[in-house]
C-alpha cells in the first residue's frame, strides 16, 4: 500500500480555486473533509506560482484546512516566501508538512533546503535540473546524486525526502517516459530509505478524456511495482484509490507480469484485463502511442 496524496485542493480547480481567491473557507473545508473520509493520507495544497499575495494566501489556506483535518499537508507552490509562510503556521498533527517541491538546481536547493531543518518538515526532491526536465534515467540519476549530496551537506536524511522523477505524457513523450519508469526501478537501490512520489495524472496529459483513467490506473500499478511510496492523484477517483490501497491486486499483478517481461496471452481475458495488458505494453514502449491503442 502506498500513501495517497490528494491533488484536488488546487488553484486551477474551478471549485476550490475560486474559493481560494475569494477566501471562502466552506468549499475548501468541504473537500478536505471528503478527501479525508475517502482515505487520503496527505492533502496537496496547490497555489501554483502565487505571485500576488502568496504568503498570506498560503497561511490562510493552511489554517483553513487544518481546522477540519489532521492529515499532513503538501505545501505546493514555486513561491518560496509562500512556502515559508505556510510552514510558520502549520501545526503538526498526524505528520510533518512537506515542501512540494525543491528542484535539483543549485539556487533552489540553497534557498529552500534550509527550511527543512528550520521547520522540521519533509521535502519533495523534484528531478528538474538546470536544463529542465531530464531526458532519461541517467540524467535523472545525475540530478539525484547532486540533490543527495546537497541534502547531506544540510544534514537532511534521505527519509525526509520524497523524490519525484517527473512523469511525462505518454501521448507526446513516450520514449522519455521510459526513462522515468527505469529511474523508479533504480531508486530504491540508489537512494535507500528515501520516499518517492509523482504527479500521476501527468502521464495521461494530452490524451482524450475517456482514455485518461486507464493510463493513470495502469501507470500507478507499474510505479507500485517499481517501489514508489506515494502518488499525487485525484482523490475522488475510486479506482485509483483502490489501487493505491492494494484493493485491486489481481489487475496490479497482471501489470507486474508485463513489467517483468512476461509475454501474457490475453486469449480468454475479459475486456478490462485485455485493456490493462495493452495499456501496460503501451506505457513500456512495446507499441507506439495512438489514441486508438485499445482498439488494435
Amino acid at each position: 500500500m502506498i500513501k495517497f496524496v490528494a491533488e484536488n485542493i488546487n488553484i486551477m480547480s474551478k471549485y476550490t480555486g475560486t474559493a481560494m481567491r475569494e477566501k471562502d473557507p466552506k468549499p475548501i473545508q468541504e473537500w478536505a473533509e471528503k478527501l479525508t473520509q475517502k482515505g487520503a493520507d496527505v492533502l496537496d495544497l496547490n497555489l501554483g506560482p502565487a505571485r500576488k499575495g502568496g504568503p498570506e494566501m498560503m497561511q490562510w489556506l493552511v489554517k483553513t484546512v487544518q481546522e477540519v483535518t489532521d492529515l499532513p499537508l503538501f505545501l505546493d507552490t514555486t513561491n518560496n516566501e509562500a512556502v515559508e509562510a505556510g510552514l510558520q503556521v502549520y501545526k503538526e498533527k498526524d505528520g510533518p508538512a512537506v515542501i512540494n517541491s525543491i528542484m535539483a538546481t543549485p539556487e533552489r536547493m540553497a534557498l529552500q533546503m534550509p527550511l527543512v531543518n528550520k521547520f522540521g518538515c519533509n521535502m519533495v526532491g523534484l528531478m528538474w535540473g538546470p536544463q529542465g526536465i531530464p531526458r532519461d534515467e541517467n540524467e535523472r540519476s545525475v540530478l539525484l546524486d547532486s540533490m543527495m549530496t546537497k541534502a547531506a551537506e544540510e544534514g537532511i536524511p534521505l527519509e525526509k525526502i520524497w523524490f519525484d522523477p517527473i512523469v511525462v505524457p505518454v501521448s507526446s513523450q513516450q520514449r522519455e517516459l521510459q526513462g522515468c519508469t527505469t529511474f523508479m526501478q533504480w531508486l530504491p537501490d540508489i537512494a535507500p530509505g528515501c520516499q518517492s512520489t509523482c504527479g500521476l495524472s501527468n502521464v495521461s496529459n494530452g490524451s482524450p478524456d475517456e482514455l485518461r483513467d486507464i493510463l493513470n490506473q495502469v501507470y500507478l500499478c507499474m510505479l507500485k511495482k517499481c517501489g514508489i511510496t506515494s502518488a499525487i492523484m485525484d482523490g475522488f477517483d475510486e479506482v485509483i484509490v483502490k489501487i493505491a490501497h492494494d484493493q485491486s491486486m489481481e489487475l496490479e499483478n497482471l501489470v507486474g507480469r508485463i513489467l517483468d517481461g512476461e509475454e501474457v496471452d490475453t486469449s480468454g481475458f475479459g475486456k478490462k484485463e485485455t485493456d490493462y495488458v495493452k495499456t501496460a505494453r503501451l506505457l513500456l514502449g512495446h507499441s507506439l502511442y495512438s489514441h486508438s491503442w485499445l482498439e488494435v
